[in-house]
């Protein structure tokens, strides 16, 4: 499994339609201010993002938001691809942990599902799973290569 696998497996993920995709957009704010409250709280924090990273990962949240409603809006799959490249190689090495991932994904399950409608959950859940299933592969391929997608097609 490789960059391929991951760009033909994001390719398959079905589109939300126009109303998911308003909806994400329009509850923006209360997503990223979800997230920030359940990621701080978490006991284990200091252990997921590292030594004075509060303000690095608040940005990475509303930045999550931003680029996933423009990946929701036009679906790309070599873009979702390098960009979630990207992000696990500028964050681990600004020292946040591997199971950061993993915490913050499961934190996303939970906020969508409480503030998103059902519908527009359901339509957009499946791009969430796809970076949750995918999480060993992003490790591996971002400690691997140096350019998002460059040496792996």
């Amino acid at each position: 499994m490789d960059y391929k696998y991951l760009a033909e497996t994001a390719g398959k993920i079905p589109a939300a339609d126009k109303n998911a995709v308003n909806e994400y957009r329009e509850k923006s704010e209360y997503l990223i201010a979800g997230i920030n409250k359940s990621m701080s709280e978490r006991h284990d924090l200091k252990e997921l993002i590292g030594e004075n990273n509060l303000a690095m990962m608040k940005d990475n949240h509303a930045n999550h938001v931003r680029f996933i409603h423009s990946i929701l809006k036009n679906p790309n799959a070599e873009v979702l691809t390098d960009t979630v490249l990207w992000v696990f190689r500028a964050y681990q090495n600004h020292g946040f942990a591997a199971n950061y991932w993993a915490a913050q994904l499961n934190s996303w399950f939970h906020i969508l599902k409480r503030e998103l409608s059902p519908e527009s959950y359901r339509q957009i859940i499946p791009l969430y799973e796809w970076m949750q299933v995918n999480i060993p592969l992003f490790e591996k391929l971002s400690n691997k290569t140096t350019e998002p997608g460059l040496s792996n097609h």
